[in-house]
Formats: C-alpha cells, sequence, structure tokens
C-alpha cells in the first residue's frame, strides 16, 4: 500500500509551514528527520497559548498562575506516562534530552561500578549512550564491554548473552533503533536476557519513539530515554523513565531548589522522584509543548504513523540501491526511520552541500556514531536519508532525482 493514502497528507502539510518554503530557489525537501523534526502549529499554538495566559513559575507559588503551570507541567508528565504506558507518572522525569537522561543515569550508577563489574553498550550506539557509560566505566574501574553486531547491521545476541553469562554486568545500554543503520533492535529480548543475569536495561528511544509503539511495560526495561524534538515537540526537553523503585535509590545528579525536601547547614535531605532529579526551574513549556506533540500524533494514529515511516523508509532504500555509485550502509533484519550511504569515490559533505543546493536537506557526517562507523564499518563518514510521516514519496523520488545529478559532479571533482 502506498502510505501517502493512509494518512491525510495534504492536511498534514498544512499542519507544518515551514515545509512550504523554496530552499535556493526550489521547493523545500526536508529529509532530516532522525536529528530534528518539524513542529506542527498545534505545537507551536499550546506554547504561544501558555505564554499569552498562563505563564508562571511552576510549584513554587499559590497564586493562579502558578498554579495552572503547575498543573500544565503535570498534565505533561502524566500523558509522557500514557505515551509509554509506564507505572506512575512518578516514574517520569523531564530533562534537557536524551543525553541529558543518560548522563543522570550513568552519575548515579557509577556508585555501583568497581573493578569486577561490568557496564555493556553495544557497537550501535549513539555517542550519547556509548561515552558516559565509558567514562563511568573508566572512574569506577568498571569493565567497558562493547557487545559487537552480527553480519550488516544487528546487534549479536550471543555474543551479549556469552558476556551476561560470565558474570559481573551491572547495566546494559541499547538503542532502540540506530541513528545510521536504523536497525530495530529487539529490546524486550535484551532486557530479559539482562534480567536472567541479574542487570539492569537502559533503553536509547531516541530514535525510536516516533517510529514504534514503545510500551516499557511490555519491553520491561528499567530506563528508557528520548528527546522531544525527535517527536515532533521542542528543543532543550527531554524524558528519562525509570522504574520507580529504582529512581527511589539513585541520588541526584544536579542540586539546587525545588529537589530538596529540607535544607540546613548540617545536613540536606531530597524530595522523592520525579522532583529530586529536577533542580531549578524546569523547562516546563517545553514539557507543555512536549505533550502537545505527543497529543498531535496520538491524533493521527500512532500506528498509522509508523506503518507511512516504515513504507517511505523501505521505499528511500529501494531507490538509493538503484542508484550508480551508491553503497547503502548495512542490510539490517528490520530498518525503522533512516538510510545512509556512501558515494563511491566522494565525500559525504559534498554530496550533501550539492544536495541542499537542490533544495534536499539530509545529513552528512559521523552521525555521533564513530565506534560504529570507524571500528566496525570502516568508513568515517555517511549521508544519512531519513523521512517522517509528513513527507511523500515524491519527495523521496526528487531526493533521488537530485542525488543522481550530484554522484557525476563529485565523480568528476576527483
Amino acid at each position: 500500500m502506498n502510505a501517502d493514502t493512509a494518512l491525510d497528507c495534504a492536511r498534514i502539510r498544512a499542519d507544518f509551514s515551514i515545509l512550504s518554503q523554496e530552499v535556493n530557489g526550489r521547493a523545500l525537501v526536508y529529509l532530516d528527520n532522525a536529528a530534528t523534526t518539524q513542529m506542527p502549529e498545534f505545537v507551536l499554538d499550546a506554547i504561544v497559548a501558555h505564554y499569552h495566559a498562563d505563564n508562571a513559575n511552576v510549584h513554587r507559588g499559590i497564586h493562579t498562575l502558578s498554579e495552572r503551570s503547575t498543573a500544565k507541567l503535570e498534565a505533561a508528565r502524566e500523558a509522557v506516562r500514557r505515551f509509554l504506558n509506564a507505572a506512575s507518572a512518578d516514574e517520569i522525569v523531564f530533562t534537557s534530552g536524551t543525553t541529558a537522561s543518560v548522563n543522570m543515569v550513568a552519575r548515579a550508577w557509577e556508585a555501583r561500578l568497581a573493578p569486577g563489574s561490568c557496564v555493556i553498550v553495544t557497537a550501535l550506539e549513539h555517542h550519547a549512550n556509548f561515552v558516559p557509560w565509558q567514562q563511568a566505566c573508566a572512574r569506577s574501574g568498571a569493565e567497558f564491554f562493547v557487545c559487537p553486531l552480527a553480519g550488516t547491521g544487528d546487534v549479536d545476541l550471543g555474543a551479549l548473552e556469552a558476556r551476561l553469562a560470565k558474570g559481573g554486568v551491572s547495566m546494559v545500554c541499547v538503542a532502540h533503533v540506530s541513528n545510521v543503520l536504523g536497525c530495530v533492535v529487539p529490546v524486550d529480548v535484551v532486557a530479559r536476557l539482562a534480567h536472567a543475569h541479574g542487570a539492569a536495561v537502559l533503553v536509547d528511544a531516541a530514535q525510536s519513539v516516533r517510529h514504534e509503539r514503545v510500551d516499557v511495560r511490555e519491553i520491561d526495561c528499567d530506563f528508557l530515554c528520548f528527546s522531544g524534538h525527535k517527536v515532533l515537540g521542542p528543543t532543550g526537553i527531554g524524558v528519562l523513565y525509570g522504574k520507580k523503585e529504582l529512581l527511589g535509590r539513585m541520588e541526584p545528579a544536579w542540586y539546587g531548589g525545588e529537589m530538596v525536601a529540607q535544607v540546613a547547614t548540617a545536613l540536606t535531605t531530597f524530595e522523592e522522584p520525579p522532583l529530586r532529579f529536577e533542580p531549578g526551574t524546569p523547562n516546563y513549556v517545553g514539557a507543555i509543548g512536549l505533550a502537545a506533540a505527543l497529543e498531535y500524533l496520538e491524533g493521527l494514529g500512532r500506528d498509522a504513523v509508523a506503518a507511512r515511516e516504515a513504507d517511505l523508509v523501505a521505499y528511500a532504500e529501494e531507490r538509493l540501491r538503484g542508484v550508480a555509485g551508491v553503497q547503502v550502509v548495512g542490510a539490517p533484519a528490520r530498518r525503522a526511520g533512516c538510510v545512509s550511504f556512501t558515494v563511491e569515490g566522494a565525500q559525504p559533505f559534498d554530496v550533501a552541500m550539492l544536495m541542499d543546493k537542490l533544495g534536499v536537506a539530509v545529513r552528512s557526517g559521523s552521525q555521533c556514531a564513530q565506534p560504529l562507523l570507524d571500528e566496525t564499518l570502516g568508513i568515517s563518514k555517511v549521508v544519512r536519508v531519513s523521512p517522517a510521516f509528513y513527507n511523500t514519496h515524491a519527495e523521496i523520488d526528487a531526493c533521488i532525482e537530485a542525488l543522481e545529478r550530484v554522484v557525476p559532479l563529485v565523480s568528476r571533482g576527483r
């Protein structure tokens, strides 16, 4: 089925005014959604409405505006809880993004690490779910084990289980969807394996939360992180989900007002989660915008959105494989969100720059996944195409037409 017909494409695109502009004299084709999605008018309106009518600092005042702001923040927390199917809104911590969420857990978890213990990450990880754990292990003396890939892009579950069976593993950190290969990791299987050997599991869902129906209780992960700007929301807002009993035993990573229960010269005590992990004035307007983004997605139908995006990614991969001189990177069992490629004899930066001249926005570089590219795939940089549900087959065709014009140019330049 052509997924352009599954949702009302014209109506949806009308919600995203930024998509109607021209870039370099050509209609914009925005295919960099793995980096940042665009915001619909519904989300922008929610943010503006709050500033117009209800804005005040939260949790700190008894006056009407403060109470309205606080109520909207906590309603946003409940919206995220429902979206993830968490057991309690107390399991939802607002952060500045996935990176902050992972660092928060890594800093707190470091107290559990020591020589003889181990943290497992996979070769797929974004730097945000790699470097914090690498540094925590370096400081604590724990082993930092990178689980390799099997074949052309999937996590080697056999290697994962073998390392778990050796013992000492404290935490397994895994991307739900790779931001380079787009491979979908069976995180429920990873969680089951980890728990069978006494390890906790953190899932980086930054690249999956829009493409997959993410259910933290079904996955049975201990922690899960994602960013608002990957899911139609504002920048600067993110989520850390954590099982209540684990959050309750974690020490805060940052200190300040609001997260304290009692402050005295001799001793400070802290609030219960989630407030314990939200010092200072939280990004409450960002949380309100995120809640609006989740509401928008739910209004479209999450399964319909996922099906549309799966169709677009499959179509993009098919078209890319037909372009002479282009090599699609990886062939995972299931791909979501993005397709990366190289052009024989060309620098990815040059390809992306020339495609921009033709109005097509794609991403080039290491995608913050240097261990995956350099050490596993032997490629320093790639070009990435990442459609969203508001893109169309015609835009994928326009991308391919631009690429077919660019490839001879970059080839001649060598």
